[in-house]
C-alpha cells in the first residue's frame, strides 16, 4: 500500500528573504565564477569586469551613505565589488578553472562572508544604541517636566495649606492630555489628605486653572499618601457624545454613566446599592436619566422599570421604538420592562414588585443554599430588576395621601428587597433638607449624582456627599456637568453623555436581543398585573404619542381612526381579503407570534368553560367580561368576599387587602358595581361598607 501524501523534510527556502552573509559571499563567488569562465570562453575583455565592479562599488556606497551606515559597512562592502572584480579580470586573463583561481575564489569569498557578518553585528549595536539614546532624551524631558511639576506644586501646598510639606513620589500625565496626577507622601505629625482636599478652590486659583478645572484630593494607598488630581484643560463646556459602542453589560462588573476630566469611564455598581440623582431644571438630568437607562438596556441581567408620573415622558423614547415596529422585520423589544405614568399603573407595579420580592425569598432558598449565599445570584435567568422612579424623592417627601400611599411601597422595595435583586434610582430637583432628609434615602442611596448646571439655590452639596471637602457649585456651571460619588470612587467632577432621540431609538433596536425574561417564579408572583401590562387599554395612551407622515388632505379624507391594535371587532368595513399567494392562517398566526415575541405577554387567565370561548384569538373586544361592563378580573373574588362578610358588609379598605389591590382602584370598581346593582352602598361616614344584595 503506497501513501500518496506528500511530505516535506528538511528547511524550507524562503525566495523573498534578503541575503545574509553566508549566501552574500556564495552569490558573489559564483557569480564571479560565472562570469570569469563566460569571459574566457567567449574572449570577452578583461576591462569589462574591472569597469562593472567599478560600478558596483560606488552605487552601492551611495545607498549606505542615503541610508547613514557606518562606514565600516561602506567601505566592507566597496571593497567586496572591487575585490570580486579584479578576481574576475584576472580569471578571465589566465583562466578560471585552475586550482589557483579556484582556492583564491574561496579564500575571497570566506573573507567576504566574514567581514559582512562583522558589519551586520556592529549595525545592529549601532542601531540599538541609537533608539536607547532617544529614550534616554525623552525620558530627560518628561523627568524635567515631571520634576517642574513637583517642585511647583510642593511649593504651592506648603503655601496655601498652612505649611505641610508633600515628598511627590510621582507624577502620573493623563493619557488625554487634560492633567496630571501627583502622587504624595504626607509629613509625619498626623496630617490628613483632607487638610489639602478642603483647600481645592485656594490651590486651583493660586495655581491659575481655567474655569471648570480643580485640583482635587483624594485618599492614597496608604493613610500616609495623598492623590492630587489637577485638570488643565476644561472637558466639562462641551457636549460628549454617548458612544457608539452598545455591547452587553453585566449589573455585576459595573455600568457607565459618564466620564471624569481625565476620561476615565465612571461606573456604578448596583447589584447591593440603590441611586439618587439630583439635578435642577435645565441641568441635563432627563438626559441623564436616558444614560442610566441606556445602561440598564445593554445588561443582559437587568431588568427596567420606569415611574414617571410626569406623563411617562422618561421611558417613552424607550417605548415608543417597539410600538413603531412594522413588523418586516426582526421583532423589537422595549427598552424598558414596564412604563407607568399614573398613579394606578404605578401602584400596580410597586406591588408587583414587592410581590416579586417576598416571593423569591421563598422560591430560590436552594438556590442560595447551593451557591453558599445569602443574596440572589442574579442573572440573565433570574434578572434584576431596577426602578427608576422620576421624582421619586419629591414622592417621598410628599403630603398627598396617593403620593404617601406610593412612598411607601417605594421604601418597602428599598428596605426590604436588596438581597433578593430589587433597587430603585430616585431623581430629586434639589438637594435640600425637605427633599433628602429620608434616612432611607441617605442610607441606601451609595451611588450619588449632583448635575448642578450653575445653580445654586438648592444646591447642598453637603447634603448630597457628606464628608466630602472641596466640592463647589461653581465648579461645573455647564449642562449635563457635575459631581458623581460612588463607595467605589470618591465624589468629584464629571461629565454626563449627550443622548439624542435618534440614538436612543438605535440603541433600542441594537439591545432588543440582550433583554432577559422575567423569571417564571418572579412571573408566577407578579400576576396578571404584570402579564397585561402592554394590553390595549393599559397602553393606548402611548401609541397616540405614534403620528403618521402624511399630507394634511389625506388626514383630512380618512375617518378618525381608533387608537391601539386594529381589531375587527371595531372595524365598521371588513379588510379586503388576502391576496390569493398568502395564507389567512398563516398570517394569523405570525401576528400573534409577533406580538408574543415583542411584548412577552402571556395567556389570559381562563374564565369560563371550554364551551364558552370561541375559537381563535381571545380578544377583549370579543370577550363577555369586558372591564367596561362587569368590572376586572378581581371582582368576582371581591363580591364573593363581600356576600360572605353578611349584613354587616364590607369597607373598601378591607376589600381591597383581600384582594390585593390598590384602594383607590378597588373603591372606583365597587362604585361601577353599585351603579350596576351588583352591591348596595351604605353611606357612614368613615364607616361606609358595601353590602351584598342578598343581605340588604
Amino acid at each position: 500500500m503506497t501513501n500518496n501524501t506528500a511530505t516535506t523534510t528538511g528547511p524550507v527556502w524562503d525566495w523573498a528573504a534578503g541575503h545574509g552573509p553566508v549566501t552574500g559571499a556564495l552569490s558573489a563567488t559564483t557569480g564571479a565564477l560565472a562570469l570569469a569562465t563566460t569571459g574566457a570562453a567567449t574572449g570577452m575583455p578583461a576591462g569589462w569586469a574591472l569597469a562593472a565592479g567599478a560600478a558596483g562599488a560606488i552605487g552601492h556606497t551611495v545607498t549606505s551613505l542615503r541610508e547613514r551606515l557606518a562606514a565600516r559597512t561602506i567601505s566592507m562592502r566597496a571593497a567586496s565589488w572591487l575585490l570580486g572584480a579584479g578576481w574576475t579580470t584576472w580569471a578571465i586573463t589566465h583562466g578560471p578553472l585552475t586550482w589557483t583561481a579556484l582556492g583564491s575564489l574561496a579564500t575571497l569569498g570566506v573573507g567576504i562572508g566574514a567581514a559582512a557578518r562583522s558589519t551586520l553585528l556592529h549595525e545592529e549595536a549601532r542601531e540599538l544604541e541609537s533608539l536607547a539614546a532617544a529614550e534616554r532624551q525623552v525620558s530627560r524631558e518628561l523627568s524635567a517636566e515631571r520634576r517642574a511639576i513637583a517642585a511647583e506644586w510642593v511649593d504651592r501646598i506648603q503655601r496655601v495649606c498652612g505649611g505641610i510639606t508633600l515628598r511627590v513620589l510621582a507624577v502620573e500625565m493623563w493619557p488625554t492630555g487634560t492633567g496630571f496626577t501627583i502622587d504624595a507622601e504626607l509629613p509625619p505629625g498626623g496630617v490628613t489628605y483632607e487638610r489639602i482636599a478642603q483647600a481645592s478652590a485656594q490651590l486651583s486659583a493660586d495655581a491659575r486653572l481655567p474655569h471648570g478645572c480643580t485640583a482635587t484630593a483624594s485618599q492614597g494607598i496608604d493613610q500616609g499618601r495623598v492623590l492630587i488630581d489637577v485638570t488643565t484643560v476644561n472637558v466639562l463646556a462641551g457636549e460628549i457624545e454617548y458612544p457608539t459602542d452598545y455591547s452587553p453589560l453585566s449589573i455585576h462588573t459595573g455600568l457607565p454613566w459618564g466620564v471624569r476630566p481625565d476620561g476615565r469611564e465612571v461606573r456604578a455598581y448596583l447589584r447591593e446599592q440603590c441611586a439618587l440623582i439630583v439635578g435642577p431644571t435645565g441641568s441635563g438630568k432627563t438626559n441623564f436619566v436616558h444614560d442610566v437607562l441606556a445602561s440598564f438596556s445593554r445588561a443582559t441581567d437587568i431588568l427596567t422599570w420606569v415611574i414617571d408620573l410626569n406623563a411617562g415622558s422618561a421611558g417613552l423614547p424607550w417605548v415608543r421604538p417597539a410600538l413603531a415596529a412594522d413588523g418586516g422585520g426582526e421583532p423589537v423589544r422595549p427598552g424598558i420592562d414596564w412604563l407607568a405614568a399614573t398613579y394606578e399603573e404605578a401602584a400596580l407595579m410597586l406591588d408587583a414588585a414587592v410581590r416579586i420580592g417576598k416571593h423569591r425569598k421563598v422560591a430560590y432558598q436552594d438556590l442560595m443554599a447551593r451557591a453558599n449565599t445569602d443574596l440572589l445570584p442574579v442573572s440573565a435567568q433570574i434578572p434584576q430588576i431596577m426602578l427608576v422612579i422620576d421624582e421619586g424623592a419629591e414622592i417621598l417627601a410628599s403630603s398627598d395621601p396617593q403620593m404617601r400611599s406610593l412612598a411607601k411601597k417605594i421604601l418597602e422595595v428599598i428596605r426590604l428587597l436588596r438581597a433578593m435583586g430589587l433597587r430603585t434610582v430616585l431623581t430629586a430637583l434639589g438637594a435640600t433638607g425637605s427633599v433628602l432628609g429620608n434616612l432611607m434615602i441617605r442610607r441606601e442611596a451609595k451611588a450619588r449624582v449632583c448635575l448642578t448646571g450653575g445653580e445654586v439655590e438648592g444646591m447642598d452639596l453637603s447634603k448630597v456627599f457628606p464628608g466630602a471637602r472641596g466640592l463647589k457649585v461653581t465648579q461645573a456651571p455647564y449642562k449635563g456637568a457635575g459631581f458623581m460619588g460612588t463607595p467605589e470612587s470618591p465624589a468629584g467632577l464629571f461629565k454626563a453623555w449627550r443622548i439624542k432621540p435618534n440614538q436612543i431609538a438605535d440603541i433600542v433596536r441594537a439591545t432588543s436581543a440582550l433583554h432577559p425574561r422575567l423569571d417564571e417564579q418572579s412571573a408566577k408572583a407578579a400576576g396578571a398585573d404584570y402579564a397585561r401590562r402592554w394590553d390595549q387599554a393599559r397602553t393606548a395612551w402611548m401609541r397616540d404619542t405614534l403620528t403618521t407622515t402624511q399630507s394634511p388632505a389625506a388626514a383630512a379624507d380618512q375617518a378618525p381612526a381608533r387608537p391601539g391594535l386594529n381589531l375587527s371587532a371595531h372595524r365598521d368595513q371588513q379588510p379586503p381579503a388576502p391576496s390569493a399567494g398568502l395564507d389567512a392562517d398563516a398570517l394569523a398566526a405570525r401576528f400573534m407570534a409577533e406580538i408574543d415575541a415583542e411584548f412577552g405577554t402571556t395567556p389570559e387567565p381562563s374564565t369560563g368553560t371550554d364551551e364558552d370561548r370561541s375559537a381563535g384569538l381571545n380578544l377583549s373586544a370579543l370577550r363577555k367580561d369586558r372591564d367596561d361592563q362587569s368590572g376586572p378580573e378581581w371582582l368576582p373574588a371581591a363580591l364573593t368576599a363581600i356576600q360572605a362578610a353578611g349584613p354587616d358588609g364590607m369597607k373598601p379598605a378591607a376589600v381591597a387587602d383581600a384582594v390585593g389591590k390598590g384602594r383607590e382602584s378597588v373603591r372606583k370598581a365597587l362604585k361601577a358595581a353599585a351603579e350596576r346593582g351588583e352591591l348596595i352602598y351604605r353611606d357612614r361616614g368613615p364607616h361606609s361598607v358595601y353590602i351584598h344584595p342578598e343581605h340588604a
